[in-house]
């Protein structure tokens, strides 16, 4: 697994050993970042100069890969012990220290926000229901800028967390189904 893009492109990252945490392959971060930034909906606004939230981090993939491309900040929240270390160790890999904070909470009970972000990623654990209640937890605390792209990632066999109507983009890459949609930030 590696930067794909950007300024930090090629830098090796790590990932926490066995199937508690689930990286975003390097072939799906690739198609996601070509949709964001070639899509007639997106731009490269939608990531340079964003405040980036990276939810469910992991290994800080997305959010890296979002800062490698321009991204002025990324929020990393993440629980699991294992998945922090190794998203430390990518931020300090990257180069990307200034650019970044840990919150270790939950999503689906986040802090409150210190500043709303532009581009949401969300990659939780598959089939617990957790797009939806971390969508409304992040409204209610702020972290949700009005017109923020935000990319889930779920199994592609679970529904959609919201009104499928208001989906810009849905892709299968095997397993995983990205949905990408504007918030209205209500």
């Amino acid at each position: 697994m590696r930067i794909i893009g950007g300024l930090r492109r090629g830098r090796a990252l790590v990932a926490p050993a066995g199937q508690t945490t689930r990286p975003t392959a390097d072939r799906v971060r690739q198609a996601l970042f070509d949709m964001l930034l070639h899509a007639p909906w997106g731009g490269r606004s939608c990531v340079e100069g964003a405040h980036v939230l990276d939810a469910f981090a992991g290994t800080g993939a997305l959010g890296l890969e979002a800062l490698s491309r321009g991204g002025a900040s990324c929020h990393f929240m993440e629980t699991d012990r294992s998945a922090l270390q190794a998203l430390r160790s990518n931020i300090a890999t990257c180069g990307m220290e200034a650019q970044t904070r840990i919150s270790t909470s939950d999503a689906t009970a986040p802090p409150r926000a210190q500043t709303p972000c532009s581009l949401i990623f969300l990659d939780p654990p598959y089939r617990q229901d957790l797009p939806g209640r971390a969508m409304a937890a992040l409204r209610r605390a702020g972290w949700i800028a009005p017109d923020a792209l935000v990319v889930v990632e779920t199994a592609a066999d679970e529904a959609p967390p919201f009104d499928g109507d208001a989906v810009l983009a849905e892709r299968r890459h095997g397993a995983a189904c990205l949905r990408i949609w504007r918030d209205p930030g209500i």
